[in-house]
């Protein structure tokens, strides 16, 4: 049996019907989803304004941060496949293909590493993903896999990296926000 929390079906808090400012700059920016809207998620978290303005501050950096963004979104699809958050999940492939990952690899961050050629590099950053999903703390054996590749600085970001969208990702779920028109789900695989 499965002992996990259901994901809800429907919207548990509701997303702003009103364009706030912050609402206003980042449909300027181009972060609408294919209907022309606000993304659900920021107009979930326009609801509380200052927290949405410092979420946006750091969640900001971390999408243009050291970290290139290829694997930097393996990073974050992993997280959001092991926290079952299909928003994520599903916003993230769309970046991902944009940032170069192919739907076969998006698809295997669904599967156990091994059913995929990954490099080296990149079954770092997928068990670094699964180790903080799963105990909150990385391996040594994972670490120096890790440390082969990226210097400090790289590494506290990836850790932020994934940290911060395993928050995403249960704000996602528990609030039931619900994917954006022309957003994929869960890979067929």
């Amino acid at each position: 049996m499965d002992s996990r929390i259901p994901r809800p079906a429907s919207a548990r808090i509701e997303p702003s019907s009103t364009i706030s400012p912050l609402l206003q700059r980042l449909i300027d920016g181009g972060t609408v989803a294919a209907d022309g809207k606000p993304l659900n998620i920021f107009s979930t978290l326009d609801l509380n304004p200052r927290l949405h303005e410092k979420f946006m501050v750091f969640g900001g950096y971390l999408l243009n941060g050291i970290i290139p963004a290829r694997e930097r979104e393996i990073v974050i699809l992993r997280v959001g496949w092991n926290c079952r958050s299909i928003y994520e999940f599903g916003q993230h492939t769309i970046i991902g293909l944009r940032e170069g990952l192919s739907e076969n690899e998006i698809a295997s961050l669904t599967l156990d590493p091994s059913a995929h050629n990954w490099s080296r590099d990149d079954a770092a950053l997928i068990a670094m993903a699964d180790e903080l999903c799963a105990d909150d703390c990385v391996s040594d054996a994972t670490w120096q896999r890790l440390a082969v590749r990226w210097n400090e600085q790289e590494l506290m970001e990836l850790l932020l990296v994934a940290g911060n969208y395993r928050l995403v990702s249960g704000f996602l779920n528990s609030v039931g926000v619900q994917r954006d028109a022309g957003v994929p789900g869960w890979p067929e695989i």
